[in-house]
Parts: structure tokens; sequence; C-alpha cells
């Protein structure tokens, strides 16, 4: 994958398939501390033990379209290649947390990506699933959250292109506004 991003869309995915109703993502840009943090938390159906044991090896997958699953072991290849750590903490019935950690300035990190784009997309094929999206850049906090955005849009549907656009821009506006 050519950025953090894609990543994500691929573990955005994975929760939708496992029923989530509540997805949070939290992104931390610490520069001071030179290290870039993802973490992806949901309440979808989780995993046992011996599942999140396997799920980092590309040839198993619960999938029964396919017999790989190279998303995860893609993502945690990307994090220990930047010298960083990837962990998963998952059990069923209560959903399923990955953090992957990368070391800032390593030349291996991948660039973040379109992070507004691939959020935005993920939450308006999914609209009854509820989204939560955490920026913090050096210590600086941006909060997004489905539950007020439907309030503010009055039944509007998320999936409307103009909607989808607003949002877009509005959460890389923001992205922006805490990196001056």
């Amino acid at each position: 994958m050519k950025d953090i991003a894609m990543h994500i869309l691929d573990i955005l995915q994975n929760s939708v398939t496992a029923g989530a109703e509540n997805i949070s993502v939290t992104i931390d840009e610490d520069i001071k501390g030179n290290k870039l943090t993802v973490i992806v938390e949901d309440d979808g159906k989780g995993m046992d033990s011996e599942q999140v044991e396997r799920v980092t090896d590309p040839f198993f997958t619960s999938r029964t379209t396919r017999k790989v699953g190279l998303g995860i072991p893609l993502f945690k290849q990307s994090a220990i290649q930047s010298g960083g750590t990837f962990f998963i903490d998952s059990f069923p019935g209560r959903g399923t947390a990955i953090t992957a950690q990368f070391v800032y300035d390593n030349i291996d990190r991948l660039p973040l990506g379109d992070i507004a784009n691939v959020f935005v997309l993920t939450l308006s094929s999914n609209p009854s699933i509820e989204f939560r999206l955490k920026y913090i850049y050096n210590g600086s906090v941006y909060m997004f959250d489905t539950v007020e955005v439907k309030e503010v849009l009055e039944g509007v549907p998320l999936s409307e292109p103009g909607v989808i656009k607003a949002l877009t821009d509005m959460i890389n506006e923001n992205i922006k506004d805490l990196k001056c």
C-alpha cells in the first residue's frame, strides 16, 4: 500500500465486516516524540486469542471468498519497517483495537495520505455505523463524531455528494488548522 490512509481503509472495512456499530480512529502525530500512532477500535464480533495470533499471517483469513488476508499483515509490516510497533487487542463479542506506531522521521515510514477522504467515504457508505475520528497533532486535538454531524444534518444522508465533499473539506481544514 502506498500510504497509511489505505491501511486504515482496509482496517475500517474489517471493522464493518465484523459487524461493528461503533468505530473510532485515532491518529496521533507526535513530532516532538518522533512517533506517529494510529489506533482503530471497534465493537464488532472480535477475535479469540488464536485468531489474534494468526491474523498477521498473510495466509490466514476468516473470509470464505479467498485464501489470503493481506491487510493486517501489510499494516504490521509497514509499522515494523519504520522502526515502530504493532499490537492487536481483541476479545470475542467485545471488539478489536489495532495500534500501529511508526517512527515519525524514519525514511521507511509511509506518508499519511488522505485521511479525510478515506474516513468520509467509509462513513458515507455505512450510515448506520457511528464513526469517530480523533486527530492529535503535538498535543492539540480535533474530534469528529457522526452522532453530532447527523444531528446537524437533520436527516440529510451522509451519502449525499454535497455532504461528502463538505465533510471531507471540513476535516481537511481542521487538520490543517491543527498543524498551524
